[in-house]
């Protein structure tokens, strides 16, 4: 069975992006789909025929991480945004727990853009760190539960908190920006904070 590339035409005419730099996007990431269904298929290959113990194989199964965070990120990306954009509802769990977190508000927001202006390229993600159950196993309130953090993630593979739920996800790869905004990175992550979907955010808080 094959990963199939999702479609995010509807994201066409958003506010802070143009088309242009929006469909070479969306090219990029069907790339990582197509990579990603071809190791898979290469690996199996190889499984079948007695090349497991080969360097080739080896070099695939690394390279695996690479093609499917490829694919998975930039859907999470793509899917945490909308246009006009959809404010954080302040009585939701997950704005709450933000201000538990970060003290309020403004403070996550600075922190989370001045993560996504440090120099280099990778994914600004909010990940919450999920205690799902307390010492004697009965569910914790999930405004309380666990910890927010806003985490730099360098190239696909690299950086994740184990175990952590992406809520929010930004990419700061060149190509999510360059077209638009050349170097000016911080405005193009100003952009972004006026698209998110909040709504999503707090379904994958939630979830």
């Amino acid at each position: 069975m094959n990963y199939e590339p999702k479609k995010y035409d509807l994201l066409l005419g958003i506010t802070g992006f143009s088309d242009q730099l929006l469909k070479n996007h969306f090219t990029l990431y069907e790339g990582y789909v197509a990579n990603t269904n071809k190791v898979l298929a290469l690996v199996k290959e190889m499984t079948e025929t007695g090349k497991a113990s080969t360097p080739e194989y080896a070099e695939l199964k690394r390279r695996f991480g690479w093609e499917y965070n490829g694919m998975r990120l930039h859907e999470l990306y793509f899917g945490n945004m909308v246009k006009g954009g959809k404010k954080m509802n302040e009585g939701e769990a997950l704005a709450k727990k933000i201000i538990a977190d970060f003290g309020s508000l403004e403070q996550w927001a600075l922190d989370f853009k001045n993560t996504g202006t440090m120099r280099g390229i990778g994914w600004v993600i909010l990940y919450h760190d999920k205690a799902r159950t307390n010492a004697d196993q009965t569910p914790t309130n999930a405004e309380n539960a666990g910890k927010l953090f806003n985490v730099w993630v360098n190239e696909h593979d690299v950086g994740h908190l184990a175990g952590a739920t992406p809520v929010l996800v930004l990419d700061v790869f060149e190509h999510a920006y360059m077209i638009d905004y050349g170097l000016k990175k911080a405005d193009y992550i100003t952009a972004f904070m006026n698209v998110i979907d909040w709504g999503e955010a707090e379904k994958r808080y939630k979830s």
